[in-house]
């Protein structure tokens, strides 16, 4: 159960995250005001979701003239077709205050779940002080889908939710891999998923068998599809557990490619796990799914939108001479920071030099940005390596030299002061050309996707941008990439609610985000109105929590 929040209903229109208090409008000289222990709004397509609902409890200012109760309080659930259908419902006094009425369904038990309701409570309910209302109070509300894997009988053993899960980040490595401790959960989590009665699909968003966790010596062999077998083999378990799902064949397994993945290829999904569903884009390394009753769910990694993570197929494609090479520069400080990790976050004699800005000139200043980035990346995440020495062993997608991390750092002429790199040299002038290669819908201006690539909340509002404001029949996006879990509510262009959620992670440290995390969204049940998101987390005893309150939009 949620804990209760109490608010004041009032006639007058009131927000959709209403938490603070209101009157309502009195006709008389004296006005009355209501708390109520169930979130409401005055918006049918926006109505708070409440956990569970046994009785709605109204609390008034004033005490209750029982004579005025009687057809005053009226229920209906909104069907389908958003149309409110009443709802017979019991309605008395509460016994220890005559202030308080309680609203209960006709059976006196839990009110349905996933359902969409409307309350109305009209002027002729009065107080024995005479005061009133004054007019009308009509609130809308709902309630949640409670998700347990072994089933939920309101949905009759249908197959109808959809698991979104992502960055696994199973690594080739026991020793420096982000995912251990967490593997047994992961396995055990599986395994419930492929036994439950209720689940339609799963689908991996992203960063599933990990090619950039490495450090900086890390021999890859000469094959890359040598490379992802060694990975599936150090996590045969979660492997075996995926093809489970796969070939018991009732739920639908979909991957969509994620950055700490771009290499790993439609034939090396297929072959480590046959028969998977994939999502992929024209270009390597990047894929949508959509799905849902009404293809209004829209599923991601989120790194299309990231400066150091998309695909890059034009800045090192004369050094590698491979016209296929797509690796960005979020490759390179990755294997930087694995060696930080593994050296246990070593003092470091590495020196950053001060760099003098051409404010002037807009891809100087850009370029100088860039640096400013990798400089405050490896200020916090220093190794005990020369940034001179090369360090840096590749064989992976056309690269094939060793590379020193100052290769990889912009450096600044010192007698024309030009700021340039052995690597990704003027990358900040070809990323107008990387977002249309990429098929970014919404450009974002290059020093903003430079400065603001390491904020959460800047991919999260590419939700926003790139689905909610420029396609209405879009109404759920999941993105993960950040590692951050949460369910936000936004809205469209045409001022219709619409839910971001963000998966989250499985590695074994989240840097204080909740980890072993998934979202569920569940579509509307026959003649219901609403859809529902929630965010849970896996708990090692292979209990469910509920992370975040639900968010719900009719459809």
């Amino acid at each position: 159960m949620k804990t209760t929040k109490y608010f004041s209903l009032a006639c007058l229109k009131i927000a959709s995250s209403i938490l603070g208090a209101y009157t309502a409008i009195s006709d008389g000289s004296k006005e009355m005001t209501i708390e109520s222990n169930v979130l409401m709004s005055d918006e049918m397509d926006n109505p708070p979701v409440n956990d569970q609902i046994q009785t709605i409890l109204l609390k008034f200012s004033d005490e209750l003239d029982p004579a005025t109760i009687a057809d005053a309080v009226k229920l209906y659930r909104i069907d389908g077709a958003g149309n409110p259908v009443e709802e017979a419902c019991a309605v008395k006094i509460d016994l220890n205050d005559p202030k308080s009425i309680r609203i209960n369904n006709q059976d006196i038990t839990r009110f349905a779940q996933g359902e969409a309701y409307q309350l109305v409570i009209k002027s002729t309910l009065g107080a024995k002080t005479k005061a009133s209302l004054g007019c009308d109070y009509i609130g809308y509300f709902a309630t949640n889908i409670d998700f347990d894997l072994s089933g939920n009988p309101e949905l009759n053993e249908e197959r109808c939710q959809i698991i979104v899960a992502s960055d696994f980040h199973l690594g080739v490595d026991s020793s420096f891999a982000e995912l251990e401790k967490n593997k047994q959960a992961l396995v055990d989590f599986l395994a419930q998923v492929k036994n439950s009665p209720n689940v339609k699909e799963l689908v991996i968003g992203g960063d599933l068998l990990d090619e950039w966790f490495l450090p900086m010596d890390y021999q890859m062999p000469d094959s890359k599809a040598e490379f992802f077998d060694q990975v599936a083999a150090n996590n045969q378990a979660i492997i075996d557990g995926f093809n489970a799902i796969i070939k018991a064949g009732e739920i639908k397994v979909t991957y969509v490619p994620g950055n700490h993945d771009l290499l790993l290829t439609a034939a090396d999904v297929a072959r480590i796990f046959p028969g998977i569903s994939q999502a992929r884009a024209e270009l390597q390394g990047l894929g949508t799914y959509i799905t849902g009753p009404s293809s209004e769910i829209v599923i991601e990694h989120g790194h299309k939108y990231n400066f150091f993570c998309t695909p890059d197929p034009i800045s090192n494609r004369a050094i590698t001479n491979d016209d296929t090479t797509i690796l960005p520069p979020g490759y390179f400080f990755t294997r930087i920071a694995t060696t930080c990790v593994i050296e246990g976050h070593p003092q470091s004699d590495n020196v950053f030099p001060e760099m003098i800005p051409n404010k002037e000139d807009p891809s100087q200043f850009n370029a100088y940005l860039y640096y400013q980035t990798w400089k405050a990346i490896l200020s916090v995440l220093p190794v005990k390596e020369s940034f001179d020495d090369k360090v840096l062993k590749t064989n992976i997608d056309g690269f094939t030299e060793n590379y020193s991390i100052n290769d990889c750092i912009p450096q600044q002429d010192k007698e024309t002061g030009a700021i340039s790199g052995v690597l990704y040299h003027n990358i900040q002038d070809s990323w107008e050309e990387r977002q249309t290669i990429n098929g970014l819908t919404v450009k974002i201006p290059v020093s903003e996707a430079i400065t603001r690539a390491a904020v959460p909340a800047f991919t999260d509002y590419q939700a926003q941008t790139q689905f909610f404001d420029v396609d209405a029949s879009k109404r759920i996006v999941v993105f993960g990439h950040t590692h951050v879990a949460d369910i936000i509510a936004m809205t469209n262009r045409d001022n219709q609610k619409t839910i971001y959620a963000n998966s989250g992670t499985w590695i074994d440290n989240a840097q204080g985000y909740p980890t072993r995390t998934f979202v569920v969204i569940t579509p509307p049940k026959a003649g219901s109105a609403i859809e529902t998101v929630n965010l849970y987390q896996y708990s090692p005893d292979q209990t469910i929590i509920q992370w975040t309150e639900a968010q719900a939009i009719r459809i």
